[in-house]
């Protein structure tokens, strides 16, 4: 098992190469000049060439790259053009802050995702399997900022039971586990769990279905073993699959809350990214969108490890 996770972390350094690559090529492909955001209008060519110097966008873009990388491997990100703060800590608290949301709307698309998906796969072709997977379906296709945008104009316009925006009282940042902060986090997450739910539910129905039909449950059925110890054999077999597609879905919520963090004013790194593509602010956008491709990587090879030790006939494979 050991052995198993140093190979699969020796072919993570790759994978993180490639990525360190694209985050860097992406941003430089875009339209436009990053340092627009902090010189005036009728800034001088001397001055324009004195900031690009500052900020290395005078070389050529394998040498920023190679820089870039350096101060990378030291942890250091850059300094945010907009704010001249350092990106480390801006990415922090918003990584922070993604995180729990992430984590607690997975939480819940996973646990809601699993139930449906059991129900409808044990009682296939009924009233429960049709509810079941409409449920799932529409959680798929609904659009999420859709939805989080009518759960503000329900719940806190019209009901006023919970707060539309921010991560706690005031607008603050700061998360705590209170439950002023908790009551912020609420229709952010529930929002966010729409989708890893149907995704989950579609997942597991198709297992539970497909596990039923196999000829080793009906020989355990007929060897007289409860229905409990069955569930538990098609807990067992089902559980590596769902735990994959939980992991993805978690990876996908990190870098894909940029709409949903935005509707509700979340301080996570979806709402730094949107600042930080309007801004045109380059060490911070670049920045952001490498920890959060490290995280998703680094998130496979957790799940990867997991699945193995649930599962060991996929190390054999």
């Amino acid at each position: 098992m050991l052995f198993y996770a140093l190979k699969r972390l020796i072919y993570v350094l790759p994978v993180a190469f490639g990525v360190s690559v694209v985050c860097f090529l992406l941003v430089h492909i875009t339209p436009g000049d990053p340092l627009t955001a902090v010189l005036p209008v009728d800034a001088s060519a001397e001055l324009q060439a004195q900031m690009r110097a500052i900020y290395g966008f005078d070389k050529p873009l394998p040498v920023q790259y190679v820089i870039w990388l350096g101060k990378v491997l030291t942890g250091d990100l850059g300094t945010s053009i907009a704010t001249g703060r350092a990106v480390l800590t801006e990415v922090s608290r918003a990584v922070g802050n993604t995180l729990i949301l992430s984590a607690v709307a997975t939480i819940i698309g996973f646990f809601l995702g699993c139930l449906f998906g059991f129900v409808a796969g044990y009682y296939r072709d009924s009233a429960m399997d049709r509810l079941a997977s409409t449920l799932s379906v529409l959680g798929v296709s609904v659009p999420h900022y859709w939805l989080g945008m009518v759960m503000v104009i329900i719940f806190s316009v019209q009901l006023n039971w919970l707060p539309a925006t921010g991560a706690g009282p005031g607008g603050s940042a700061e998360w705590a586990w209170d439950w002023d902060h908790i009551r912020h986090l609420i229709l952010p997450a529930v929002t966010m769990s729409v989708i890893p739910m149907g995704v989950i539910a579609r997942t597991v129905r198709a297992l539970v279905a497909e596990i039923l039909s196999q000829d080793f449950i009906l020989a355990l059925a007929a060897k007289g073993l409860t229905d409990r110890g069955i569930f538990i054999h098609v807990v067992k077999n089902a559980a590596p699959t769902a735990l994959a597609v939980m992991g993805l879905q978690l990876g996908y919520l990190l870098g894909g809350s940029i709409l949903i963090e935005t509707v509700f004013s979340w301080p996570g790194t979806g709402f730094l990214l949107n600042a930080a593509i309007f801004q045109r602010d380059l060490p911070l956008l670049q920045g952001t969108i490498l920890v959060l491709a490290m995280f998703f990587v680094l998130l496979n090879l957790l799940v990867d490890v997991m699945q193995t030790a649930l599962d060991p006939r996929i190390q054999r494979g």
